[in-house]
């Protein structure tokens, strides 16, 4: 047999067809073939212990996509019947103190957006920068809201519905999704809100 080996590997070295092909070593890449780079990140969106202004609609939305999940679920363990104060004032607690890791920046069409759970315009082909200071701004975001809104308000929100959930925390009119404004609320009110 071992004669009948050293052929084979003899023939196959000839024939051009190499130990690693025959291993199984995926092929080479095609020359179509696109990189994709990672988000170039300014200086705030890399050091600041904030949101970046272009930023704070997206996280909005991704806040009010979790807490109105841990509502949600909250709830579904109770059999859909409203929660008591102190349930909700506990699951909002436990909402924004979550990991928040699933979250990063992608680049789309050239501009930075958040992606995560419960976000719009995310593309599955192109790299997101998670972790770093992310989780953190949005933990600060989410307990700037529920101190800012109320726990009852954001709860009375949440039984109407994602959407006067968004609205309360987004889309009024200090919200950091308010038509007419660049990205939300003047960065010396949205520092104060995150305080």
């Amino acid at each position: 047999m071992q004669p009948a080996l050293a052929a084979w590997l003899a023939l196959s070295l000839l024939a051009g067809t190499g130990a690693q092909e025959m291993c199984g070593d995926p092929p080479a890449t095609p020359a179509h073939s696109r990189s994709l780079p990672a988000p170039q990140l300014s200086a705030e969106e890399r050091l600041s212990p904030h949101m970046p202004e272009s930023l704070r609609c997206d996280a909005c939305h991704a806040i009010a996509f979790q807490i109105e999940e841990q509502l949600r679920k909250a709830e579904g363990k109770v059999g859909k019947k409203a929660l008591s104060e102190s349930d909700y004032m506990e699951v909002l607690e436990r909402s924004c103190s979550q990991g928040w890791e699933s979250y990063g920046v992608q680049e789309l069409d050239g501009k930075k957006r958040l992606a995560g759970p419960g976000l719009l315009r995310q593309e599955p082909m192109t790299v997101m920068v998670m972790g770093g200071p992310w989780p953190g701004r949005l933990s600060k975001m989410c307990h700037g809201y529920v101190g800012e809104q109320g726990e009852a308000r954001i709860y009375g929100a949440h039984r109407q519905g994602l959407a006067a959930l968004r609205d309360l925390l987004c889309h009024g009119e200090k919200g950091a999704c308010a038509s007419g404004k660049a990205g939300g609320p003047s960065p010396a009110k949205a520092l104060q809100n995150e305080l």
